[in-house]
């Protein structure tokens, strides 16, 4: 049964992108280059529209199945529907910051009332997140994960690969420790976004946009959330393996901010845009999958099954993305 359903996401999410690209044309929605483009042609854009389309139908069904509990259902819908319903304002017009983030954190409130909360998580004996403050600490991770997840969401095929690799080696580890319950969710999720990948595949004939970019930031911080209640240390496996986007996100925020620059507007100065532009899209996007299944999935392993701890585990996969972040002059400006 889960077989067919991951089918016919796949093939659902794939017809509906070839749908909204055509849409897209007749409509004149095109990403049009500028001087932070990393693209040359004007492209279609809103095609991440698909992905929450199938994965959202996908939940209800997974939950028919007795695959997920209701309010994890009813938390990804809901802050879901509402991040997407955003992005595609945004797509089709501009909204304030202050308002987008002002959306994030209720869609992140709506995640964490289902959820019940952020499960207690313990680092080095350290409790990381326990009463009211865990709930904020949680709500910051999601609204972080949502935006940074828009801004590494520039080049062809980059956001694509990322969710798909990283959803299938959350997979994996759950299959490995037998918590088999877990696996629809991530599944679901790297159908969607295969459909997409189609047509997003460098030379991409469409983009995701903001409704698709910013839905599967919030998605995917959901998931690791999820999978935390049932094992608290599956939370690490996601953010080692989530790796290559936090670090970059983070470390070119980090410098932009130290040189007092506005974080809220466009810019072209994150490693993988660097990397874009002297190696191309594909190299960097195909990179990021070795980076993901041969570096940071064996990692994710080796702290699940216990051979090293969360924080040793943390830097064994970040130092290395930080110093590629540093060698790519990630958050350096250009002028």
């Amino acid at each position: 049964m889960i077989v067919l359903l991951l089918i016919g996401i796949f093939l659902g999410s794939c017809f509906l992108t070839g749908f909204f690209r055509r849409y897209a044309i007749a409509r004149s929605l095109l990403d049009i280059p500028n001087e932070r483009s990393s693209h040359s042609v004007p492209t279609p854009r809103g095609g991440g529209v698909s992905i929450v389309v199938f994965f959202l139908l996908g939940l209800p069904i997974s939950f028919l199945q007795g695959w997920i509990e209701l309010p994890v259902m009813l938390g990804l819908i809901g802050a879901g529907l509402l991040v997407a319903l955003i992005g595609f304002a945004d797509d089709h017009g501009h909204i304030a910051a202050r308002w987008r983030l002002t959306g994030h954190f209720a869609a992140s409130a709506w995640v964490l009332f289902w959820f019940n909360g952020v499960a207690p998580i313990e680092i080095m004996g350290v409790s990381l997140a326990s009463g009211w403050w865990g709930w904020g600490l949680g709500a910051l991770f999601l609204v972080w994960m949502l935006n940074l997840y828009n801004f590494m969401d520039g080049i062809d095929g980059l956001a694509s690969v990322e969710a798909i690799s990283v959803c299938l080696s959350a997979s994996l580890i759950y299959v490995l420790l037998g918590s088999v319950e877990l696996v629809s969710g991530p599944l679901m999720l790297a159908a969607a976004v295969g459909g997409f990948l189609y047509w997003n595949f460098p030379p991409a004939r469409i983009f995701m946009g903001d409704a698709g970019s910013g839905f599967l930031g919030i998605i995917l911080g959901a998931l690791a959330l999820q999978a935390a209640w049932l094992e608290p240390g599956l939370i690490w496996c996601w953010i080692i393996l989530l790796g290559v986007f936090i670090v970059d996100a983070t470390w070119t925020l980090g410098r932009r901010l130290i040189r007092g620059e506005k974080v809220y507007q466009a810019h072209s100065t994150h490693a993988y845009q660097y990397a874009a532009r002297r190696w191309g899209h594909k190299r960097v996007a195909m990179s990021v999958v070795v980076i993901n299944m041969l570096f940071l999935f064996p990692v994710s392993v080796f702290v699940v099954q216990g051979f090293f701890n969360a924080l040793v585990g943390i830097c064994i996969a970040y130092i290395p993305l930080a110093g590629l972040a540093y060698l790519m002059s990630a958050g350096k400006s250009q002028i």
